[in-house]
């Protein structure tokens, strides 16, 4: 990157600043007729002398003659505010511009720095730098010539005036200019140092935040919750007397500029009015002077402004440099320049004097010369500091040798681009991450060819990434469908396919619907009603039915009677809704419901009050938080059970809340009798008619597939009645068989692969994610694989059974780096290392 922050603009936006000048020196020649239009409208027009006869073509008196100057001082405030409009958009634009090309720069330069070097840095530290440290510099790269030219010419335009008006006035106006320009610098300095600790504390800031996030399950477990906060109050004191310091300094400047900028008049009033008294100046011109001298001040200020702003951006452009610019960065070219095609010259990895050390040479490999066939497979033995992982990175090229060569399948590995090693060679280790989004996302995620989005394209910004960036041209399978097929087959031999049919069961089918399947789901819920009834199971599922009070969902759940894209219409919110409250009104319900709430505020009172709001039972069974405990209580305390329809509204919707969380088979406290019931059932038909037509509310029908519900839920069609032994382990059972005896678990497994697997796969088991990572390698279908303790998660049998099967399956090369050695047997060829040397090759 340029090491200065006018070189980069210079280098990317000349033109664009020529264009900006350009504008910016269009303008003088409008500011100064707007200057000069009320001094011709004063001294002619208004005074009645020297009106020209005619104007434009036309007759002039003093009348017209005042009209057209107005006017003309109209159009040129709409031109002054026209150019200044279109100048400050296309400087604004251009800054953004920039700003964007740099931020995906740096981004570009992650992609580039070598793995040690991650071991050294933290998200903390980088992200904040993309987001928030580089804003400053878009602003800045639109201003940094025009700003200066504009001002400094105003500036010099105003000195001019009031040198033409009296060389000794111009003197004074400038006499303090020699001493601001020595010591504003000086002390904008030790600011700027100031400014660049504040950085780096605030990237330490972030840093210990994002540790403590990533401990978080340790910091509680061991009680040291206090610790990180006096960690975390540390920083922010340092931080505070960093600005303490900055605040004084910056204010002294400008209280320093404020003080000079006052005492020029000092000058102005003392020797211009003794010329003035000697009769040496006149007072108009004196008067004319201040004026400017007023004027002037305002472009002497923005300039001061803007050194200091220059400054700032310097310091965090010169920070931004030089944390963008590890050692050891991969060369741009190995990315997407030099050999686009790995062909098959051999069948060789060839090592020759190959020397490597990381950044802190806990792990260095010594002189490694070996040549490896294959055609079988290979396992590399050693523990972790033995060099064996270093050496399928290097394999990969995920890290760079210091000294030697390696070749792969006959060609230079460091002459060969990224595209075509990785779709040759596939890396997966033991830590392989998973992206926040579905499995399939995941799984189809190395499927994508380079040339589709290539960081040269000119239109990079406007290549739509959405769930249709996948072309299955570009990929090794003919069809979609032959894509899917080996996905489930490598579901079943990695030992997926279970998970991925619960994970289907989980799944609703908005985001991909079927109507086919639909319909089989649908009549699936038929054949489960007539199984149950079939083995006497009936009382395991209490079904959805419309005319009938379902007693293991809420209160608010029966009145909703089904499921809602609209959180004004969730279960947990729906005691907020407007409509709701007219209908348990016009249904003469709204006194009872009240009546029902109050109780229960009472009971969970007397139950939970006295308990820690931490208190794990005040968590599971408590109807109120902690947080409104005292708020029920102090209501409770206050009105009679009587009183409840009289209440304020805010604590009738408080007490209908807890009206709307009754389920009274698991509750089981007898305030949802048989008549309530009836009487809900009611007021569900009731709440139904007023939201008739709206789309983000589906009811349940039993003749319907309701795609806000879950497949399973669908097959359900209702809720598991409480207290039942084994309820879910009995109707799953049944489910499972139904779904077999359809042949649908196949289409099942399909929806499994929109599961969410959250943030760096989290909502996955570790050795679900590691079983992802390589079924996401093997669709790649690379010549070689090569694993890095990909499969220590799991449990030894589990393991051997795998890998076993996955040798057998021959559909790649496997080269893998284990250290358990009951696997060993498995491989052809095992190399075993220590200390970064070959020990022995059998």
């Amino acid at each position: 990157m340029e090491k200065s922050i006018y070189t980069y603009i210079i280098k990317h936006t000349l033109r664009h600043q020529v264009l900006i000048l350009m504008l910016t020196l269009v303008t003088f020649p409008f500011v100064y007729a707007s200057l000069d239009v009320p001094k011709q409208i004063i001294n002619k027009a208004l005074t009645g002398t020297d009106i020209p006869e005619v104007v434009l073509g036309y007759e002039m008196n003093q009348i017209s003659y005042l009209l057209f100057l107005c006017l003309l001082f109209l159009a040129l405030v709409v031109i002054n505010g026209a150019l200044k409009y279109i100048l400050n958009v296309y400087r604004g634009v251009v800054g953004e511009r920039m700003l964007r090309n740099l931020r995906l720069e740096l981004y570009g330069r992650i992609l580039r720095f070598p793995l040690p070097h991650f071991r050294k840095i933290s998200q903390g530290e980088i992200i904040p730098i993309i987001t928030a440290e580089t804003e400053p510099l878009g602003g800045f790269i639109g201003e940094a010539f025009a700003l200066p030219a504009f001002q400094g010419g105003l500036l010099f335009t105003y000195l001019f005036f009031i040198f033409n008006q009296d060389p000794f006035l111009g003197l004074a106006a400038i006499a303090l200019y020699p001493l601001q320009m020595y010591v504003i610098p000086k002390l904008q300095r030790k600011v700027n140092a100031l400014a660049k600790q504040r950085v780096l504390a605030a990237r330490k800031l972030g840093d210990k935040v994002g540790d403590s996030m990533a401990g978080i399950q340790d910091v509680h477990s061991l009680g040291t919750t206090a610790f990180e906060r006096v960690k975390i109050a540390s920083r922010l004191q340092n931080i505070f007397q960093i600005r303490f310091e900055i605040y004084k300094r910056k204010f002294f400047i400008k209280f320093l500029n404020n003080f000079l900028a006052k005492v020029t008049p000092f000058f102005f009033y003392s020797i211009g009015g003794y010329y003035v008294i000697q009769g040496e100046l006149t007072l108009g011109a004196l008067v004319a002077v201040l004026a400017a001298y007023q004027d002037l001040d305002a472009p002497w200020k923005e300039l001061l402004k803007y050194y200091q702003t220059k400054e700032d951006v310097r310091i965090k452009y010169e920070q931004i440099v030089e944390q963008f610019s590890p050692e050891e960065m991969i060369p741009a070219p190995q990315l997407c320049e030099g050999e686009s095609s790995l062909e098959q010259l051999n069948q060789q990895i060839a090592f020759d004097r190959v020397f490597f050390s990381d950044g802190d040479a806990s792990t260095s490999l010594d002189s490694i010369n070996m040549q490896l066939d294959l055609k079988q497979s290979i396992a590399l033995v050693g523990d972790t500091l033995s060099g064996a992982s270093e050496l399928a990175q290097l394999i990969c090229r995920l890290q760079n040798p210091a000294r030697g060569n390696i070749s792969l399948f006959g060609h230079n590995l460091q002459q060969v681009n990224e595209p075509a090693l990785s779709s040759a060679v596939s890396f997966v280790g033991s830590r392989s991450h998973l992206f926040a989004g579905t499995i399939r996302d995941n799984l189809f995620y190395g499927l994508t060819k380079p040339e589709a989005f290539s960081d040269n394209d000119a239109n990079i910004y406007t290549q739509p990434i959405d769930h249709d960036w996948l072309d299955i041209s570009q990929t090794p399978y003919d069809s979609l469908e032959a894509l899917q097929d080996e996905v489930l087959e490598l579901s079943s031999l990695f030992e997926l396919d279970g998970d991925l049919y619960r994970f289907g069961l989980q799944q609703s089918m908005t985001s991909a619907p079927d109507q086919q399947l639909a319909e089989k789901l649908v009549n699936l819920r038929r054949q489960l009603s007539d199984r149950l009834a079939k083995h006497n199971m009936t009382d395991l599922v209490e079904r959805f039915e419309p005319d009938k009070y379902n007693t293991n969902i809420s209160v608010a759940e029966n009145i909703l009677f089904g499921s809602c894209t609209d959180h004004a219409l969730d279960p947990e919110t729906l005691h907020n809704d407007g409509s709701l409250e007219r209908v348990l009104v016009r249904t003469r319900l709204m006194p009872k419901a009240l009546e029902i709430g109050y109780k229960v505020a009472e009971t969970m009172i007397e139950l939970f009050s006295d308990l820690e709001p931490g208190n794990e039972i005040f968590e599971q069974f408590s109807f109120i938080s902690a947080e409104d405990l005292p708020e029920y209580q102090s209501l409770v305390n206050k009105y009679p059970i009587e009183k409840a329809g009289s209440l304020p509204h805010r604590s009738q919707v408080k007490l209908l809340a807890l009206f709307m969380k009754l389920v009274p088979a698991r509750h089981r406290l007898g305030l949802i009798d048989e008549s309530i019931q009836k009487h809900l059932v009611e007021v569900r038909k009731e709440f139904a008619h007023t939201q008739k037509g709206r789309r983000e509310l589906l009811h349940y029908h039993y003749d319907q597939f309701n795609e806000l519900l879950s497949i399973q839920e669908n097959i359900l069609f209702g809720k598991l009645a409480y207290g039942k032994a084994n309820a879910q382990e009995k109707v799953a059972k049944v489910i499972d068989e139904l779904i077999d005896e359809n042949n649908l678990r196949v289409d099942i497994q399909h929806y499994g692969l929109e599961y969410e697997v959250g943030t760096s796969g989290s909502r996955l088991q570790v050795s679900t994610r590691q079983k992802l990572a390589l079924i996401r390698a093997l669709l790649k279908k690379p010549r070689l694989l090569v694993a890095d303790q990909a499969t220590n998660a799991m449990d030894e049998q589990s393991e051997q059974r795998l890998l076993s099967r996955l040798l057998q399956s021959n559909r790649c090369v496997f080269l893998w780096v284990i250290n358990r050695q009951h696997l060993l047997p498995l491989f052809d060829h095992r190399v075993e290392m220590v200390n970064g040397r070959i020990e022995s090759q059998t």
